[in-house]
């Protein structure tokens, strides 16, 4: 199949620095990859601001207009969100399909949603986008033949009737209700068990779910792709104390993710905001990681998990050629594809929670057997040694503060 053949049309204004705007454009070449065309030219124009009608200015439109025919374009892209009528007056001056930035991410989310939760949300979060916008789709939407930026769960065709849109958002939401319901009573259970979650976060494309299949033996979805999960997952992994926890791989951050989008998401982030502990994995081969790593703690403010302790990973080391200097303490500078590298991680996972957890030391006798398999899985033990004249275990460890065992180490 041959790839849809993109024009990127991108405004760049005065406040925008150079440097911002250079890397947004990147980004979005590697979105048009991931969602599988070929960018065949980037058309830039620096204005004051962006023009309410067309988006950029009338040369520019005569020019793509020229440039068009030229390369057989079959699809413009804007990096900027357009409003209908933007989207409608291009439409009818070039002729082609056009979308934007954000219903381009919305498409590639459409594509790698697995799960049923994955698409609902997809959905919701596209026909959320589309709604204001039907009337300056009309024309594009009827002829469509498929493609870029018309992907949707189910292969869903957007019906103009704003009626049968707002039905399905209902229908849709109230689904969603009972898989989020489902998803906070399983949460319940694992707080009232006490058992330690980590989430791993990052920008898209860091190396997360790499990191998380070596961690936990796992094989989830690993490609040099944006979004290459989606859905989030959870695997047990054992720290080398024998502590077990909980680790969840979850979907990457991105500059500018539609608003819809993380609204229609909020259930799966809030694995992030429900977490004991966040591995914030960077991508330290990548020339914008000190912006892609201020894009995710902005993000995990917004979702209310900017509290929340961090070991910041710094991935790839095996390509990254120049010195490297980390923004973020505590880190670690890894390549998620070693084993030593990973043991590591483990290791200094467990040495992170020692110094925020409460150290205990108990004297056990060994027909307290399921006691002292507790405080194994549960708690991080530092000594355990058999005392043959007692005939007891003394056991020193580490316990988290809100631990249900600290009844009974301090009482």
């Amino acid at each position: 199949m041959s790839k849809e053949k993109i024009l990127i049309i991108a405004v760049k204004q005065k406040m925008q620095s150079d440097q911002l705007f250079s890397s947004s454009l990147e980004e979005l070449i590697s979105l048009s990859k991931t969602a599988g065309g070929t960018v065949e030219k980037v058309m830039t124009q620096n204005r004051n601001r962006i023009h309410p009608a067309t988006y950029i200015g009338e040369g520019k439109i005569h020019e793509m207009i020229a440039l068009m025919d030229e390369m057989e374009i079959d699809l413009v892209l804007s990096n900027d969100e357009l409003s209908a009528g933007q989207l409608r007056n291009l439409t009818d001056l070039l002729g082609v399909r056009i979308i934007d930035r954000s219903q381009l991410i919305l498409d590639i989310f459409a594509m790698r949603a697995r799960t049923k939760e994955g698409k609902l949300q997809v959905e919701l979060a596209q026909l959320e986008y589309m709604l204001p916008r039907l009337h300056g789709q009309g024309v594009a939407m009827s002829r469509l033949g498929g493609g870029i930026g018309t992907r949707g769960p189910g292969e869903t065709k957007l019906e103009t009737d704003r009626r049968h849109i707002n039905r399905r958002i209902d229908d849709i939401k109230r689904r969603l209700k009972l898989v989020v319901n489902q998803r906070t009573q399983y949460r319940k259970r694992r707080k009232n068990n006490a058992i330690f979650q980590i989430a791993i976060v990052g920008y898209t494309n860091a190396g997360k779910s790499t990191l998380f299949n070596r961690l936990t033996m796992s094989n989830s979805i690993e490609e040099d792709l944006l979004f290459a999960t989606l859905d989030p997952l959870t695997r047990k992994v054992r720290l080398p104390s024998g502590f077990e926890l909980l680790m969840t791989d979850t979907v990457g951050f991105l500059q500018e993710l539609p608003t819809a989008l993380i609204a229609s998401f909020r259930s799966t982030l809030e694995e992030v905001v429900e977490s004991d502990f966040l591995l914030h994995v960077v991508d330290a081969s990548h020339p914008d990681q000190v912006q892609q790593q201020d894009t995710v703690n902005r993000l995990l403010e917004e979702l209310g998990a900017d509290h929340l302790p961090v070991l910041t990973l710094y991935n790839k080391k095996d390509i990254v050629t120049e010195d490297f200097i980390p923004e973020n303490h505590p880190y670690l500078f890894i390549s998620a594809y070693d084993k030593q590298d990973n043991d590591l991680v483990l290791q200094k996972v467990e040495e992170t929670l020692k110094e925020t957890w409460q150290s205990y030391s108990i004297e056990l006798n060994p027909d307290q057997g399921s006691l002292i398999n507790k405080l194994t899985l549960e708690t991080i033990i530092a000594h355990k040694q058999y005392d043959e004249n007692k005939n007891n275990y003394l056991i020193r460890g580490y316990i988290r503060k809100d631990h249900a065992l600290n009844h009974y180490l301090f009482h």
